[in-house]
C-alpha cells in the first residue's frame, strides 16, 4: 500500500492546488480553491493551508514543497528569484524555508532577468520548465506558457537564458469588459467558437502586428457593417493578442525554432490552433501534469529520503 511521502501545493494569485503523494509518486488525494494569494492574505497562509491538509488527512511532519505566488513579496515568505542566466537545477537549491512550522515547508523561488532594457519576472512557470524539461535538458527549447500573463522562455541545455512576459490574457479581460468592445462580444458565451475568424485574426496580426489595435477595432465594425455575431467578435479579439504574442515571442528566435506548448483546456485548443495555422511546429504538454513533475522534482531533491523514510 502506497503511503504518503510529501505534499505539493501550486499556489497562484487567485487559486489554490494541493495534492498528497505518495511515497511512489501516486496521488492519493488533491484538492482546489479560488484561496489564491489574494485571499490567504487575508485569511492567513498557514491558516488556508492547514485547512486543506486537515482535509486530506497528512500526516503532521509530512513535508510540504510549494510553488507560486505564496513565495511573492506579498505573500507566505518571499523566496526570491534566481537571476538569468541560470540552470532549472539552481532553481531547486534556492528554495526558502517558512520557519515556525511543526512541518518541513518550502517555497521555490522565482526566475529574474535583469536586463535594464527588457526586465522580467516568473514566479510558477518555472516549475512547469522544471516538469517539462527535466533539470539537465539538452539542446534549444523555446517554450510558451500561456495564462493571464503569457511566458515565452528560452532555454540552452537546461539553462534558462531569457524570457518574455506578455499580458495577453489580461488585456483580452479588460478590453472585452472596458473598453467600446464589450458591447460586441456581449452574448459571447452562449454562442458556438467561430475558428475561422479566430485563425484570420490570428494570421492578420501575425503578419502586420503593428495594426494590433486597427485589428482589433474590426471587431466591433464587423458587427456593426458586416452583422458579425458576439462569437465573432470575441474570437477576432483573442485572435488579434495571441497572433500578436506570437509574432513578438519569435521576433528574436530562428525562423525553424521549435516551441514547447505547456498549457491545458480552453487556452491549449486556443494555441493549438493558433500554432497550427500559422505552420509553426510545437509540441503540447498538458499543464496540470508538468508543475506535478516540477514539485516531484523539487521534493526528491530536497528530501531524497523521505521515500525510504516513509517505507
Amino acid at each position: 500500500m502506497e503511503i504518503p511521502a510529501y505534499v505539493a501545493v501550486d499556489w497562484g494569485t487567485s487559486s489554490f492546488r494541493l495534492w498528497l503523494v505518495g511515497s511512489r509518486g501516486g496521488i492519493l488525494a488533491e484538492r482546489r480553491s479560488n484561496e489564491g494569494m489574494t485571499t490567504a492574505s487575508q485569511l492567513g497562509f498557514e491558516r488556508v493551508l492547514q485547512s486543506h491538509l486537515d482535509a486530506v488527512e497528512a500526516p503532521a511532519t509530512l513535508p510540504v514543497i510549494i510553488c507560486g505566488m505564496a513565495g511573492a513579496r506579498q505573500g507566505w515568505v518571499e523566496a526570491g528569484y534566481v537571476d538569468t542566466p541560470t540552470s532549472l537545477g539552481t532553481v531547486l537549491a534556492g528554495a526558502a524555508s517558512v520557519p515556525g512550522q511543526a512541518r518541513d515547508v518550502r517555497i521555490l523561488p522565482g526566475i529574474a532577468q535583469r536586463n535594464p532594457d527588457r526586465p522580467d519576472v516568473m514566479r510558477g512557470e518555472e516549475t512547469q520548465l522544471l516538469g517539462a524539461l527535466g533539470a539537465t535538458s539538452s539542446g534549444e527549447q523555446i517554450v510558451c506558457m500561456p495564462g493571464t500573463h503569457c511566458k515565452w522562455v528560452r532555454v540552452l541545455d537546461g539553462v534558462v537564458t531569457g524570457f518574455s512576459t506578455f499580458m495577453t490574457g489580461e488585456l483580452f479581460d479588460v478590453i472585452t469588459k472596458h473598453t467600446i468592445l464589450s458591447h460586441a462580444v456581449a452574448g459571447a458565451a452562449d454562442a458556438a467558437p467561430d475558428e475561422a475568424a479566430f485563425a484570420a485574426a490570428v494570421t492578420a496580426a501575425f503578419e502586420r502586428p503593428a495594426l494590433a489595435t486597427n485589428l482589433l477595432f474590426t471587431a466591433r465594425a464587423g458587427q456593426l457593417l458586416l452583422g458579425s455575431g458576439a462569437a465573432t467578435a470575441q474570437a477576432r479579439i483573442s485572435g488579434t493578442l495571441i497572433g500578436l504574442e506570437i509574432a513578438g515571442a519569435l521576433s528574436t528566435a530562428g525562423k525553424d525554432a521549435s516551441i514547447t506548448l505547456i498549457a491545458s483546456g480552453r487556452l491549449l485548443a486556443l494555441y493549438e490552433t493558433a500554432f497550427r495555422h500559422l505552420s509553426l511546429s510545437f509540441n503540447a504538454i498538458d499543464a496540470d501534469a508538468v508543475v506535478r513533475r516540477g514539485l516531484s522534482a523539487a521534493a526528491q531533491a530536497i528530501w531524497p529520503d523521505e521515500e525510504s523514510k516513509s517505507a
